[in-house]
């Protein structure tokens, strides 16, 4: 009898012998294809930042005079900063106000308003739930671009163009991110917690606020996060419906600086406009970099089924 054979009875005491297999590690497959494809997106996502973040470190004269992937000899980052905050009396801080006022309040109301609104299409039954769910879906496919002149005809009617009103109204109705928060709100909250809690006497409110707010988190900061750069890198709505440039966010100010080396007897501040551009996406960028965890997690929610 082998030493094989014998193993179980000199284990007699230990217990039976129990023989594991591993299994081979499988390595991933490397596709050259896709590898190629993913560096020409990388290159084709990073050249404009860098382009950027280069030429935001030369004169009006270095931009003109050398080439763009390049630093020119005058590094002059600090001195676009500071002529972006005082050119025009100090005007691309308060078009940066303006913008954080139409993210805070249009931004931050469709959030709010997607959230409650998906939240009790998810999980109400009502008469009309199926044609609200075939509005919504319709309103998602329809472009913002063709609904700015009815818009515009509307808010001009009620005398609201050329104000603040009529960049935040229209930021408050996001399709997308309602039904985003309606297919989320639908597995991230299980029905039996919210009858758990019915039964226990939490009115609705309560449930809402203690119970299901926490598990919606995830959900909310994805739509936040969309909404957010919607309306903060909103043009065509701010450029029909406002004349004062007292009122303009940062890209139709922006705009209207590097119009005005078309213009007879204007000034080409170049620089101003590429460092202007510069600043306007820092906060874009922090914000997802803080933010981006509990994108990921709201976006592989429902993803899987069990």
């Amino acid at each position: 009898m082998t030493a094989t054979a014998r193993e179980p009875h000199a284990r007699a005491g230990r217990g039976p012998l129990v023989i594991r297999h591993r299994r081979p590690r499988r390595r991933g497959r490397r596709s050259a294809t896709l590898t190629v494809l993913t560096a020409i997106m990388l290159v084709y996502t990073l050249l404009p930042l860098v382009w950027l973040a280069i030429n935001a470190t030369k004169t009006q004269e270095g931009l003109l005079g050398s080439f763009g992937l390049w630093f020119d000899a005058d590094f002059a980052l600090f001195g676009n900063i500071a002529g972006t905050f005082t050119y025009n009396g100090g005007i691309f801080t308060r078009w940066l106000l303006n913008t954080l006022l139409y993210v805070v309040l249009g931004a931050g109301g469709a959030t709010l308003l997607a959230t409650v609104a998906g939240y009790g299409l998810a999980k109400f039954d009502f008469p009309g739930r199926k044609a609200v769910f075939a509005v919504v879906i319709g309103a998602v496919a329809v472009p913002g671009t063709a609904l700015a002149v009815p818009t515009f005809l509307m808010f001009s009617s009620l005398g609201l163009t050329n104000t603040p009103w009529a960049i935040i109204i229209p930021s408050l109705v996001s399709p997308f991110g309602l039904y985003l928060m309606w297919t989320f709100a639908a597995d991230a909250v299980p029905n039996e917690i919210l009858e758990s809690a019915r039964v226990d006497g939490a009115r609705e409110f309560q449930t809402f606020f203690r119970i299901s707010l926490p598990l919606l988190a995830p959900g909310i900061v994805t739509v936040l996060l969309f909404t957010v750069v919607a309306t903060w890198n909103n043009f065509f709505l701010p450029l029909i419906m406002l004349k004062d440039p007292a009122w303009y966010p940062l890209t139709l100010g922006l705009h209207s600086w590097n119009a005005q080396a078309s213009t007879t007897g204007g000034e080409a501040i170049f620089n101003l406009v590429i460092t202007g551009s510069m600043l306007t996406i820092v906060p874009l960028i922090a914000a997802f970099l803080l933010l981006q965890r509990y994108w990921q997690s709201g976006l592989a929610a429902g993803s899987v089924k069990e």
